[in-house]
C-alpha cells in the first residue's frame, strides 16, 4: 500500500500562513501592551482622583466644624455618602487622629479602627497607597484635617476598589480586542486576496519548485544552440541566451536595452519591433543568415515578444549552390537538346552524301565550344571561378544574354590565399552575375561583362577586383545604398522572395573587410565593383586594355 505523501504548501499558502501568524502576534502583543499600560494609567488616575477627593474633603470648613461637635458622625456620614456618589469613589472615611472611623459606607464599621497607614498623614502629608481594607483591595489616599491652630484634628481617606479599576481596564481591553479582531479579519482577507493573486502567478508552485524551475530554465537557455530573445512590452531585451548573443553578434550586456539600440541591420530591427508574428523570415546579421520567428506574449495586454533565431548560413549557401546546380542542369539539358539537333544535322548530311559539309559543320561547332572554354580558362585559371563562369555563360545564353569575360581579366590558379575561401567568391560573383543577367535580359544587345583581376591597394598590399557590368536599365543613384538591403528588389517577388542576393554579397564582402559599390556602366546599365584585400602580398597582374 502506497502511503500518500502530502505535497508541500505552495509559496502563496506559506506566505498567507506567515502573514496571518504575524498579524495575530502583532495584535496580541499590542493588546497585552495596551492592557498593562491602561491598567497602570487607570491606577494612577484612581490615585489622583482619590487624593483630590480626600484633599477636598479635608479642606472643607463644614468638615472641620462637624469634627468639633459632640457627635461628628451625625453630620459627617450623610456628607461622606453624598461625596461618594458625586465623585464616583468607593468610600470616603473620616476619622479622628487615632484612626477611629466617624464615617464608612458600611455603617457597622463606624466606631471601629481604620485599616491602613496613617503615619504620614499625621505628619501633615497627603499620600496614596494600595491597601486591603474592609472593602477589599483598593487604591486610597489619606489627607490630614488641620484645625485653626494647625493641629491635626482628623483624617480623611478616599479610595477606589481595585476591582472597579480592573473592570474599567477590562472594558477597554474588550473594546480593543473587538477592534483587533476586526483588524485581524480584514488583514486576513487582504492577505488571502494578495496571495490568491500570487498563487495564480506562481501556478500554485512552492518555493522549492520555483527554485528548481529556475535551475531548469537557466540550464535550458544555455544548452540550446538556437538563439532565444525575450522582449518586454516596450521592446527592451528582457532575456537573451548564449545562442542569441552569438547569432546577433552582441557581446556586451544588452538586458534592459531597446532593440533599436543594439546596432542590428534595419530589416532585422524592423522585424523584431513588429507587432505582427514572423514565421521563418530570413534576415542577415553582420556575418550570418538567420531565420527569425516572433510570437507576441499577451495576457489581456501586450506583455512582450518571444523571438527564436536559427542559423541558416550554411543552409542558405547550400541553397545557392543548389540553385546553381539546377541552372547547370537546365543548361545541360538545353545543350543536350542542341547537340542532338546538331547530330541529326550531321547524320542527315552524311545520308545525303555530303560528308565534307558534315565534317565542316561538326568541326565549326567544336571549335566554337573550345574557343569559349579557352577564353575563360585563359583569363581566369582559378578552377572554381572558371567553372562558375562557364556554367553561368551557358545559363545566360539560354536566357538570351551574352556573358563575356573582359580582356582585362587575369587570375592565376593558386593566387588566392586560404583566408579567401572559394565558397565566398562563388557567393559574391555568382549573385552579381545572376543579378546582372536578370537586369540585362530583354534589353538591346543583352550582355553581361565580367572582369576578375588583381591590383594594388592605395594603402599598400594586393587586392582582388571583381567587376560585373550589364546592359540593363541601371540603378538610380538615389537607391545606390538601398539595393544592398535585404528585401529590396525592382522585380516582382517570387515564391522564394527576392532581395537577398545582393545582401548576401555585401555580407560576404564586409566579412573579408572589402568594399562594394555600384555605378553606371560605360554602355549604360549598372556596374558592380567588389574589392577584396588579399592577406598575402600579391603582385598585380598586368592587364591589357586596363580595368573597366
Amino acid at each position: 500500500m502506497r502511503i500518500p505523501v502530502p505535497r508541500p504548501r505552495s509559496l502563496a499558502g506559506q506566505l498567507f500562513a506567515m502573514q496571518a501568524v504575524l498579524i495575530a502576534v502583532v495584535v496580541a502583543g499590542y493588546a497585552l501592551f495596551t492592557y498593562l499600560s491602561d491598567r497602570s494609567q487607570a491606577e494612577e488616575a484612581a490615585s489622583r482622583q482619590a487624593a483630590a477627593v480626600a484633599r477636598s474633603v479635608a479642606d472643607s470648613p463644614s468638615v472641620r466644624e462637624a469634627i468639633g461637635t459632640a457627635d461628628p458622625t451625625a453630620r459627617l456620614q450623610p456628607y461622606a455618602l453624598r461625596i461618594m456618589h458625586d465623585t464616583e469613589v468607593d468610600f470616603v472615611t473620616i476619622m479622628n487622629p487615632a484612626g477611629i472611623r466617624w464615617t464608612h459606607p458600611d455603617e457597622r464599621q463606624i466606631g471601629l479602627h481604620f485599616r491602613g497607614n496613617t503615619g504620614r498623614a499625621l505628619k501633615g502629608e497627603t499620600f496614596t497607597e494600595t491597601y486591603t481594607g474592609t472593602l477589599g483591595p483598593s487604591v486610597r489616599a489619606v489627607a490630614p484635617v488641620e484645625g485653626d491652630d494647625g493641629r491635626i484634628v482628623g483624617l480623611v481617606s478616599a479610595g477606589i476598589k481595585v476591582e472597579a479599576i480592573t473592570k474599567r481596564v477590562q472594558d477597554q481591553v474588550t473594546a480593543l480586542f473587538g477592534v483587533a479582531t476586526g483588524a485581524l479579519a480584514l488583514g486576513a482577507v487582504g492577505t488571502y486576496v494578495v496571495n490568491a493573486r500570487l498563487r495564480r502567478h506562481t501556478h500554485g508552485m512552492n518555493a522549492a519548485e520555483l527554485s528548481r524551475m529556475h535551475d531548469y530554465h537557466q540550464a535550458a537557455l544555455h544548452a540550446v544552440r538556437e538563439g532565444l530573445l525575450m522582449l518586454d512590452g516596450q521592446y527592451r531585451v528582457a532575456l537573451i541566451n548564449d545562442g542569441g548573443r552569438e547569432l546577433l553578434g552582441v557581446s556586451e550586456e544588452v538586458v534592459g536595452r531597446s532593440v533599436a539600440d543594439l546596432g542590428l541591420p534595419a530589416p532585422l530591427t524592423g522585424a523584431l519591433l513588429s507587432s505582427e508574428p514572423r514565421v521563418d523570415e530570413v534576415h542577415l546579421t553582420a556575418d550570418r543568415v538567420v531565420a527569425v520567428n516572433t510570437s507576441p506574449v499577451s495576457g489581456g495586454e501586450r506583455r512582450g515578444t518571444v523571438v527564436t533565431l536559427r542559423d541558416v548560413t550554411e543552409l542558405q549557401s547550400l541553397m545557392g549552390e543548389l540553385d546553381s546546380e539546377r541552372g547547370f542542369t537546365q543548361a545541360l539539358r538545353s545543350q543536350a537538346h542542341e547537340a542532338a539537333n546538331r547530330l541529326h544535322t550531321v547524320v542527315s548530311l552524311i545520308e545525303l552524301g555530303r560528308a565534307e559539309e558534315a565534317v565542316d559543320f561538326a568541326t565549326a561547332e567544336l571549335e566554337l565550344a573550345q574557343a569559349l572554354t579557352d577564353q575563360v580558362v585563359a583569363a581566369v585559371s582559378e578552377p572554381v571561378l572558371a567553372a562558375l563562369l562557364l556554367g553561368k555563360t551557358a545559363q545566360a545564353n539560354e536566357r538570351g544574354v551574352e556573358l563575356v569575360v573582359s580582356r582585362g581579366s587575369g587570375l592565376d590558379d593558386g593566387l588566392l590565399p586560404e583566408s579567401l575561401p572559394a565558397r565566398d567568391l562563388v557567393t559574391i560573383l555568382g549573385n552579381l552575375i545572376d543579378n546582372a543577367v536578370d537586369a540585362a535580359q530583354g534589353s538591346m544587345r543583352a550582355r553581361v561583362t565580367v572582369t576578375a583581376c588583381t591590383g594594388h591597394r592605395a594603402e599598400g598590399g594586393g587586392e582582388l577586383v571583381l567587376r560585373v557590368a550589364d546592359t540593363g536599365a541601371g540603378v538610380d543613384p538615389a537607391l545606390a545604398e538601398q539595393v544592398f538591403e535585404r528585401g529590396f528588389s525592382t522585380k516582382p517577388s517570387g515564391p522564394g522572395g527576392r532581395g537577398l542576393g545582393l545582401a548576401l554579397v555585401r555580407q560576404a564582402v564586409h566579412r573579408h573587410d572589402g568594399t562594394l559599390s555600384v555605378a553606371e556602366a560605360e554602355g549604360g546599365g549598372a556596374e558592380f565593383v567588389v574589392r577584396l584585400p588579399l592577406r598575402t602580398a600579391v603582385a598585380a597582374v598586368p592587364v591589357s586594355g586596363g580595368e573597366r
